[in-house]
């Protein structure tokens, strides 16, 4: 199997980069449009039920299946032998920002059914706040590693 990830890592690499690319498009999205929906729509309306559609399709057809892609693909690379030096910092700090990146994943994905249910108690302010994650996400996972690993850490 080793010998496989070997001959496969630069495919590997870029299906996770792919994989990555489309997650995060879709994690920048989806609190943007909560903001919407929460601010603008009223609930029970026509609007109501687009947003809902347009929430629901994003999930589904773009950010659920980017993320477990990503997840295979970033594992791939993990059991790839002499990609990961868990002696170092840098995959530890990318782990991290991986799994708060997963977190709000599940968070939104609990505010999408929120939304559904009538039952969205949360502001448009508290939605502009949680689309900094991924953000944030995305400079620990990338200066984990280009910053971190390229300097040794």
């Amino acid at each position: 199997m080793s010998e496989f990830l070997s001959l496969a890592y630069p495919w590997i690499k870029t299906l996770h980069v792919i994989s990555v690319v489309a997650w995060m498009a879709g994690m920048f999205y989806l609190p943007r449009l909560y903001v919407y929906h929460t601010e603008s729509v009223e609930q029970g309306s026509e609007t109501d039920l687009l947003f809902q559609t347009m929430e629901r399709r994003l999930l589904r057809a773009i950010i659920n299946p980017a993320m477990i892609s990503t997840w295979v693909f970033g594992l791939c690379l993990v059991f790839t032998p002499g990609i990961v030096d868990w002696s170092s910092v840098w995959p530890w700090t990318k782990t991290l920002g991986i799994f708060v990146l997963s977190w709000h994943h599940g968070w939104l994905s609990a505010r999408r059914r929120d939304f559904v249910a009538g039952r969205n108690t949360r502001s448009g302010r508290t939605y502009r706040m949680m689309n900094e994650v991924p953000t944030l996400c995305l400079i620990v996972i990338v200066g984990s590693v280009i910053g971190l690993k390229l300097s040794g850490w």
